[in-house]
């Protein structure tokens, strides 16, 4: 890719911009290895901080003319393959190895992350701490990992308890219509299902992941139609109406947010959207004890044992 003129300035392209940046990664890379980490012995007058180019050739098997020019910047094409055994040779660990492939501009496949099975005491606390407002840690699969007194208070209602199976998706097609929380079904489900199937790419072929969609197409004839449909979308905040039977509607938006270190969860926040559904939400929490008799420790246990029943991936 060329420069552009813009207006008699000479711009350099994104592609001529990585070049240098490239050249100065591997360099770095490449001082910080020493000849003893990978099994080479010092040798005498070394100069070098770190492997010397031919060093780093020879143990990855390419070139010493090609990797000169692959850390000198030239335009030059790289596969997949070479690139992953200069990433070994540089000891690069997973965020540097995808800097690599950027700066190469190769497409980078990350390896499928197991999903969690569960959340440590600060992140608890966080969900915790933003009662009233209902918040659930789910896995890019709807499994909920952990909940909040406010999200239990909305949501957990005796036939959802009785499924046993803390999965929203799980719920949503299976509790009877009269008991499903999300009032237009017909709207939010083929949202969240597009949603799993973009995280399912990540995932296919897998067995955790197939027998989920398999299982959950033979109980629900409707998501069976949805997963057909191969629609695919990404989570982002939405305005939904729930429904309670002691407050009646509620308008919440939901918002997601990323968790450090758990790439496949994410902590789900539902925000009223209205004044009525802040004093509803108040409402629900007042009446904590009687409409939701299942305490933190039951709660935490329902989800501990389905966990243990059904393995991670």
């Amino acid at each position: 890719m060329e420069d552009v003129t813009t207006g008699g300035v000479t711009m350099p392209t994104t592609a001529h911009r990585r070049r240098p940046e490239l050249a100065a990664f591997l360099r770095s890379r490449r001082a910080r290895v020493t000849p003893a980490d990978v099994g080479m012995p010092p040798g005498l007058r070394r100069r070098t901080p770190g492997l010397r180019r031919e060093e780093v050739a020879q143990l990855s098997g390419v070139g010493v003319t090609w990797y000169t020019w692959l850390e000198q910047g030239r335009p030059i094409n790289a596969s997949p393959q070479v690139l992953d055994a200069v990433a070994r040779t540089l000891r690069l660990d997973t965020p540097e190895r995808e800097h690599l492939y950027r700066l190469a501009e190769v497409p980078y496949a990350a390896a499928p992350e197991r999903l969690s099975r569960s959340v440590g005491a600060e992140v608890q606390g966080i969900i915790d701490a933003l009662d009233p407002l209902p918040a659930v840690v789910y896995t890019s699969r709807y499994d909920v990992l952990a909940t909040n007194p406010a999200y239990r208070d909305l949501f957990l209602v005796p036939e959802t308890v009785r499924i046993g199976v803390p999965n929203v998706l799980w719920t949503l097609f299976t509790v009877s219509e009269e008991a499903c929380p999300v009032v237009h079904r017909e709207r939010e489900l083929p949202v969240m299902v597009a949603t799993l199937r973009s995280s399912y790419g990540r995932h296919v072929g897998e067995p955790a992941w197939e027998d989920f969609v398999r299982a959950l197409s033979g109980a629900s004839a409707y998501f069976a139609r949805l997963w057909e449909s191969g629609a695919v979308a990404r989570p982002g905040p939405r305005v939904k109406t729930f429904r309670h039977e002691a407050v009646g509607e509620l308008r919440m938006t939901s918002q997601s947010l990323s968790i450090d270190g758990m790439p496949e969860s994410r902590i789900v926040v539902y925000t009223p959207e209205d004044e009525r559904t802040r004093e509803q939400v108040a409402l629900l929490r007042r009446r904590r004890q009687r409409l939701w008799p299942v305490s933190d420790d039951e709660a935490a246990e329902i989800i501990h044992e389905w966990n243990t029943k059904n393995p991670a991936p």
